[in-house]
């Protein structure tokens, strides 16, 4: 029997989202996709809950994610992440070298689909993998950045935004080289700060607990305290993500917006634990898992910081549809995601 979870927090909310084939839906009681079920096992990783314990009532997290294949890029990214949190190699996954099968789809140039979202998160994965970064990817992502500062996921000429900025911003810490482009991408971090501490997609749009979470990841990773950064002397973007917390410790979109709790959760919890990907590998005590353990009320204190950087695929079709509300096209289209976003 697995221990009941803390309730209220955003870890008890996750643990008693998932489903007994070990997946998460999108929210508690909807059916398990590979997308939810990536995010959850990484929003727990960050707060120090061992994905391979994770478990209700049969497979882990990690069971089910490792049985339902990776095929797109995004994928294959958010995989090796996930993996790579949970102290698992990602060279042999089903028979297959999820590490290599991503390194295929580097282009010469060293972009993975050509979108900034896809290759800052291929940086990530690689790192997360023990591969040395290509030199290429770095310089195309450098190359990539817009007159403002900040990132669009599909590169010069398309629309920045706080998401890809503060994925690329991860993508580049420690890299040699992009120290300018760093300080550039912090600068349109700030500039974009709402006045609740938030942080809209793009400018105008409403502060929401995922672009917040980007840009906190952003900051993290090339050594800012995020709890430090105030817009005129207002909350700082990890005040604006505790304000979303629920009475069931899921974190809402944004006020009055609670679609895809699952996702939200996992992502904001990653950010509150000021925990940036990829994240460290966690060592397993004993060989065989276990069920989660319950946890302290202490949940929300900062762990140990992991190294540098965040972010990508299915986010194509949502970036696609903010590109457009951004030019008056549309205004808000729920999408099923399909990637790593």
């Amino acid at each position: 029997a697995r221990a009941a979870p803390v309730p209220g927090s955003p870890v008890g909310y996750l643990l008693a989202a998932q489903n007994a084939d070990g997946g998460f839906g999108a929210a508690r009681g909807q059916p398990s996709s590979s997308v939810y079920s990536g995010w959850a096992a990484l929003g727990l990783a960050s707060a120090n809950v061992e994905p391979l314990r994770v478990m209700h009532g049969g497979p882990s997290v990690i069971g089910y994610i490792e049985a339902h294949p990776a095929r797109d890029t995004g994928s294959l990214e958010r995989t090796i992440l996930v993996l790579r949190a949970a102290g698992l190699s990602a060279r042999r996954v089903a028979g297959h070298d999820l590490v290599a099968m991503l390194e295929r789809r580097r282009g010469a140039g060293g972009a993975f689909g050509g979108l900034v979202n896809l290759t800052a998160f291929g940086v990530l994965a690689l790192r997360a993998a023990g591969v040395p970064v290509p030199a290429a990817s770095v310089r195309w992502l450098i190359g990539q950045q817009g007159r403002d500062g900040g990132y669009g996921f599909a590169g010069v000429g398309s629309m920045s935004d706080t998401d890809d900025t503060g994925a690329v911003l991860e993508a580049l810490a420690g890299q040699p080289g992009a120290a300018a482009a760093r300080r550039r991408a912090v600068a349109y971090l700030r500039a974009h700060q709402d006045h609740d501490g938030g942080f809209a997609a793009q400018p105008g749009q409403g502060s929401n607990a995922q672009s917040t979470a980007w840009a906190v990841q952003g900051l993290a990773a090339v050594g800012l305290n995020p709890a430090a950064v105030h817009r005129g002397g207002g909350p700082s973007p990890l005040d604006y993500l505790r304000s979303l917390i629920g009475a069931n410790g899921a974190v809402a979109y944004a006020r009055g917006q609670n679609q895809t709790p699952v996702w939200v959760t996992g992502e904001a919890l990653m950010a509150l634990q000021e925990r940036p990907l990829p994240l460290l590998s966690m060592t397993l005590p004993h060989p065989a898992p276990r069920p989660a353990r319950r946890l302290a009320r202490g949940w929300l204190r900062p762990a140990a910081r992991a190294e540098g950087p965040v972010r990508a695929e299915a986010a194509l079709q949502r970036r696609i549809l903010r590109l457009a509300a951004g030019a008056g096209l549309a205004t808000a289209v729920l999408l099923a995601p399909l990637g790593v976003g």
